[in-house]
Parts: structure tokens; C-alpha cells; sequence
């Protein structure tokens, strides 16, 4: 598409999914079909956060005192953060802070509920709303003030080495999401200046939109025992001493849910994975004057039949003309679309047409079309996928020097070189191509420039690691 920021815009709007005229500039209103929409991206990562996560919510505000209390931490969100200052007319004692996340929200309650290394490991997670004022260009689902989905997992531990363990558990947790989602990632060690306020080092998921920027979509933060000092979240050892806990965080917000609409759409709308999709099968009549009560009577059994294997279905009986039904349900993107009229009907056939591909598969009624369809979900997500994960490997450029940064940039690509991973390098690198480094890969990833063989790209020193660049939302 010519101008993705044009098509999101518009996107979002025609396909119902926000309303984006609410009176506060950054916050939007979720309608039914994107509420839907949000539900069922959300629902997969609940159901495997569960396995090992207990689900919790705590309250909104937070009291200064608290806030204040992790000085670090709070000089990354300083400038984001709304304050209440008022009960009715009455000015409160203590000012309250709108979570901009929740870390001093939920670690006061974690020093008085963790008492013994029994108790040990805590794993918690909620998907609350948080608050950020955001003060540069606001744009839907991307960069906004109210962020509506916000999922944050915040866990405790005996040691350091089960916080590591539990950083490579939570990459794999997201992982299975994405890959759900049909979402490509790029997975790196985020540069010491970028990583969360607090923490020891902070692993970040990153995509690449049609636009070429990248969209940072989660992030795993290994806390090391920061917070721990500071809230004093101790435990008993089996020895009797009293040790600080261990701890970790990991997140994602609505910019899953911009990613699955911005990756996959096209010209006629959105794409979804049928996993995710609102209405996993649309149903069209064709209906004219003659036989059209037959016509719907056999829609309705074939809606019938595809719920009770828990598929999701909608049937348009509205009283439009066929071709505006097909445009609108390519619009929001309905993974099939079955069509069905008075001749199909005679011929015992319905005609299946796939979002993805919108070719069209003719199909006996009299068959397992259920099973079918199914195979289809199949077949479209596992074309999803492979579609946008070769694009965004064919948009990976390894490159020995810094020269052509700024052109292959411009030409919505991500830059992979090798780097000495020295601070003052990196942030020199980042002035002087006005780029921002990404962060560092692992040994085992297939990004890998093998950079132990070569020299870094900017100094000359000695490299090791391969570092990625990219333009960032």
C-alpha cells in the first residue's frame, strides 16, 4: 500500500474497530467489531499465561510515596505521568499517579505476601488499562495516552538463576502468542540506554510494519533484586537467613493488536488470522424472488452446523445487493466467506471464497464442509504467515560499514552490522546516522552476522555482537 498511515487511519474507522473523536486527544473508543476483535487476540495469551500465571487486578491509582520510591524507575515515566490532586473540591493530602505501569502499585503488596522461600515463585499477571502523557504526535492503538490492553506479568523468585529461567519462559510464552497471531518478530537484547528503568537488561519483541518502521510489540525485563532493595520483598531460606527476592516483568499493549491489523491487511482492508478473526465465517445469501426462503432456511442449518464445532459464524441476510455485502466483509476482514443462492442450492454446492487469497472453492453440502472449512483456517494462517515472514527477512540488510544507513533506511529496510556493544559507541552511532539501534542478537539467531570474526562497524574495535537498526515508531 502507498501510504500505510493513511490506510491505518482510515482502517480503523471503516472496519468499526475504534472511534477515534473521544474529547481527550490519545484516547479512543472501542466499538463492538474492534472490541471483538481485541477479545479474541487477548483470550489466547490468557489461556497460556494461565497455565502457570494467576490472574489478579490491582487498583488504578498510586500513592506518590510509592511512586517515588524507585527513584530510577520513576525518572524513565517522570514526564508521562497524570496525577490526581483532588477528591470532589477537597486537595488531597498526597498526590495519587494514574499507573503509568504497575511495578510501585504491586510491589508494596509483594513484601507483605511473600514471606518464605515456600511461597516462592509468585507468578502474577492482569490486563488493566495504564495512563502515559504522551506528549508527542498521538496516533490509534500505536502512540496514545490511555492504553487500553495492557497485559503485564510480574513474577518473584528465589534466586537469579530461576528470574533468568523464568525471562527464557516468558520468550517462549510470546513466542506461541505471536505465532498465533501470524506476527513476524525480531527478538534482541535491548541497548543498556534503552532498557526499562530498573532493570538488569530487558529483552524486546519487535515487527516490521508495511511503513518499514518497526513496532515494538513486548518486552521481558529481568529486575534483578532493584525492586526487591527498594520494597523490601525478602523471604525465608530453608536456613533460617533472609534473602531479597528476585524478580521479573513482562508486557505488550495495544500495539499487538495495531500489528495484527497493520501486517496483514491490504487495498480492501483487513486480513485476520482466523484464530483471531470476529467472525471466523461470514454467510451471504443470494437470493432472489423465487426460492429465496429455501436459501435461507439452508444458511441458517449450515450456521447451525459450523457453531456446534465452535466456529465463529455470521450470516448477512441484510437487504443490500450481494457485491456490497462481499466488499464490506472484505473490508473487516472475515476469513471466509461462503455465498449460496437459489442455482448452488439445486446443485446441493455453496461456493467458499478464502480472504487471503479470494479464490474461490465450490463445495459439496452434502460433504464435511465443517472439517473443510477448518482445513482452510489452516491453510490461510500458515499462508499468512510464511507471507509476511519472508518480507520481513527479505527487509534484513547486513552491512560492514555505516555508509549506507540513512539510504536503507529510507528504503524501509533493517539494518544488521556487526558492534563492540561499548556504550559511547552505540549512542555515537545512533547521532550520527539519527538511527536507533534495536538492539543486540542472540548467538543462535538466524540475523546473526557472526560477529566475533569481524570488527565492529563504527570504531574498528574488535566485534561482538550483531546489533540491528532500525527507523522505530
Amino acid at each position: 500500500m502507498e501510504d500505510f498511515s493513511q490506510w491505518f487511519h482510515d482502517i480503523l474507522e471503516e472496519a468499526d474497530i475504534i472511534d477515534s473523536r473521544y474529547p481527550i486527544k490519545g484516547m479512543s473508543v472501542w466499538l463492538p467489531y474492534g472490541f471483538q476483535l481485541r477479545k479474541h487476540i487477548i483470550n489466547p495469551l490468557k489461556r497460556i499465561l494461565d497455565k502457570e500465571h494467576e490472574e489478579v487486578l490491582f487498583p488504578l491509582l498510586v500513592p506518590e510515596e510509592e511512586l517515588a520510591k524507585e527513584g530510577i524507575h520513576v525518572k524513565g515515566f517522570e514526564d508521562e505521568v497524570y496525577w490526581v490532586t483532588h477528591g470532589g473540591q477537597k486537595e488531597l493530602n498526597e498526590k495519587l499517579a494514574i499507573r503509568p505501569t504497575s511495578e510501585t502499585a504491586m510491589y508494596p503488596m509483594f513484601s507483605l505476601w511473600v514471606r518464605s522461600h515456600i511461597d516462592l515463585p509468585m507468578k502474577f499477571y492482569q490486563v488493566v488499562n495504564t495512563f502515559r502523557y504522551e506528549t508527542k504526535h498521538t496516533r490509534p492503538l500505536i502512540r496514545v495516552r490511555e492504553i487500553t490492553t495492557f497485559k503485564e506479568a510480574h513474577t518473584v523468585h528465589a534466586s537469579k538463576k530461576e528470574a533468568d529461567e523464568q525471562v527464557e519462559t516468558a520468550m517462549e510464552i510470546y513466542k506461541e502468542f505471536f505465532d498465533i497471531l501470524a506476527i513476524p518478530y525480531l527478538l534482541s537484547k535491548r541497548p543498556v540506554w534503552d532498557k526499562f528503568p530498573g532493570a538488569d537488561y530487558t529483552m524486546a519483541f519487535d515487527t516490521l510494519m508495511p511503513d518499514g518502521k518497526t513496532l515494538q510489540i513486548g518486552t521481558v525485563h529481568n529486575l534483578g533484586q532493584t525492586f526487591a532493595k527498594t520494597f523490601d520483598i525478602t523471604y525465608e531460606t530453608a536456613e533460617s537467613t533472609h534473602e531479597y527476592a528476585y524478580q521479573t516483568c513482562y508486557g505488550l499493549s495495544d500495539r499487538v493488536i495495531a500489528s495484527v491489523i497493520g501486517i496483514h491487511g491490504d487495498e480492501k482492508g483487513l486480513c485476520l488470522p482466523p484464530k483471531v478473526a470476529p467472525n471466523q465465517v461470514t454467510i451471504i445469501p443470494i437470493i432472489f424472488k423465487k426460492g429465496g426462503e429455501e436459501v435461507l432456511a439452508k444458511c441458517e442449518e449450515i450456521k447451525s452446523s459450523l457453531e456446534s464445532k465452535e466456529i465463529r459464524v455470521n450470516m448477512d441476510n441484510r437487504d443490500l445487493r450481494p457485491g456490497k455485502k462481499f466488499y464490506e466483509w472484505e473490508l473487516r476482514g472475515s476469513p471466509v466467506r461462503i455465498e449460496l443462492g437459489p442455482r448452488d442450492l439445486e446443485n446441493n454446492k455453496a461456493v467458499i471464497v478464502r480472504r487471503d487469497t479470494l479464490e474461490k472453492i465450490e463445495i459439496d453440502l452434502n460433504s464435511d464442509y465443517s472439517a473443510k472449512i477448518e482445513e482452510i483456517f489452516e491453510e490461510i494462517t500458515k499462508n499468512m504467515k510464511e507471507k509476511v515472514w519472508k518480507k520481513m527477512k527479505e527487509s534484513i540488510v547486513a552491512i560492514d560499514n555505516l555508509d549506507s544507513v540513512k539510504e536503507l533506511i529510507s528504503n524501509e529496510k533493517v539494518v544488521s552490522f556487526t558492534w563492540c556493544g561499548d556504550e559511547e559507541c552505540g549512542k555515537t552511532i545512533e547521532e550520527t546516522t539519527e538511527v536507533d539501534i534495536l538492539g543486540i542478537q542472540s548467538e543462535d539467531s538466524e540475523f546473526n552476522n557472526n560477529p566475533k570474526d569481524n570488527t565492529c562497524a563504527h570504531c574498528g574495535k574488535k566485534g561482538k555482537y550483531t546489533a540491528l537498526m532500525a527507523k522505530t515508531y
